[in-house]
């Protein structure tokens, strides 16, 4: 089967940068990975494809013998040096390399990892808080109870009783590793896997504390403050870091992730920046134009109505919306016009709306065209 032309691979041009091209196959490599796609030989491949695409054309050298000669130019060379399958084998790597596509939207960032070895990392916890339009113009704090995996206070974290110590695991030295050779598409490569004995830690307890079972964990609540900055959307979150689940055995604490909810309001829609806020006007208001105090999320703002506004008319209050994140900008107060036709009328509204009407057909009558004739043809009849 015919090799694909690598640009297409990775859906760039011959004229990308070299940070577009690395941009593009971490696209590739995050969704093709077989760590996201266990036991599928067709997303394997495309890995396998896209990486071999990458070394090629991330090399300088390598990309202009492509350039000029086809695969024909780069046969043999692939796989000796740079990129090995081995380096992506394993979730950690991968977290690692593609770090800077997963972090929150306020923080940045992937998960810190342990080193080679080493207790775990504790379990990153989410929670949603729900705000108003008025929190969200503004900014705000909040104080969130949390209910998380803390330090057990009896042994101090490192599972072991008091008194006793960690032992270095024997089958890996205390490096948390084990080498393996393996065989791959490439041919055969080292692999660096955890440590099967002492599940990566480097270390082994013999006597564990009686409080948490050796897992040097106890279970309590804490209080924590958020600072939430002004123009958010629901959806986002905010990475607290450190502020997880405690690591078992003294491993490092994993994050809490503050996710953001917006409350219905009784008043104002959102739409990207702008808020929208529907406006009831009586005829009389409509036709004759008049001056109302209309709400804002920041209290309260004084409209003009011009004489003959209609209904569906949209009028503007400038920078009365959310701010951006970055504080780059303003949305708008959006007033929608709904002229409100009265459905119930007493007998001086009945009587004032019958001599509007005459006064209508009279005018219409001196013009020589009658009130229907003129609304037909204002509406394109």
């Amino acid at each position: 089967m015919a090799k694909r032309d690598y640009y297409e691979v990775l859906g760039v041009s011959k004229e990308s940068s070299q940070d577009e091209i690395k941009s593009a196959y971490r696209k590739q490599a995050l969704r093709y990975h077989p760590d996201r796609n266990p036991n599928n030989p067709e997303a394997e491949e495309r890995f396998k494809e896209a990486s071999e695409a990458y070394e090629v054309l991330s090399d300088e050298q390598k990309k202009a013998a492509y350039d000029r000669f086809g695969h024909a130019g780069v046969e043999g060379n692939f796989g000796r040096g740079g990129f090995q399958w081995s380096d992506f084998t394993h979730a950690g790597d991968f977290e690692d390399l593609f770090g800077d596509l997963l972090g929150g939207l306020f923080g940045g960032g992937g998960r810190r990892r342990r080193g080679p070895a080493g207790p775990p990392q504790g379990r990153d916890l989410k929670i949603a808080i729900e705000l108003t339009l008025e929190e969200i113009a503004a900014g705000v704090e909040k104080k969130i109870k949390l209910s998380r995996q803390q330090r057990c206070e009896t042994c101090k974290g490192s599972g072991a009783r008091e008194g006793s110590a960690k032992e270095t695991c024997k089958t890996c030295g205390g490096l948390g590793q084990v080498q393996q050779v393996a065989r791959s598409f490439f041919g055969q490569t080292m692999v660096v896997t955890p440590c099967p004995t002492c599940n990566g830690e480097g270390s082994m307890i013999r006597d564990r504390c009686r409080d948490c079972e050796g897992e040097g964990l106890k279970r309590g609540t804490t209080q924590l403050t958020v600072r939430i900055p002004a123009g958010v959307s629901s959806g986002n979150y905010i990475p607290l870091r450190g502020q997880g689940d405690a690591g078992p055995r003294g491993g490092p604490p994993g994050d809490c992730l503050v996710f953001i909810e917006e409350k219905e309001h009784p008043h104002f829609s959102r739409q990207g920046n702008d808020v929208h806020y529907h406006l009831p006007l009586s005829f009389s208001q409509a036709a004759l134009g008049d001056e109302v105090e209309v709400p804002t999320l920041t209290g309260k703002a004084r409209l003009k109505i011009q004489p003959g506004t209609q209904s569906g008319r949209v009028l503007r209050l400038a920078r009365q919306g959310i701010p951006e994140v970055e504080g780059r900008g303003v949305g708008d107060q959006l007033v929608d016009v709904v002229v409100i036709t009265p459905s119930h009328l007493n007998e001086q509204q009945r009587r004032l709306f019958e001599e509007l009407a005459r006064l209508e057909q009279r005018q219409a009558a001196e013009e020589g065209k009658s009130f229907f004739d003129k609304m037909r043809e204002a509406f394109g009849g």
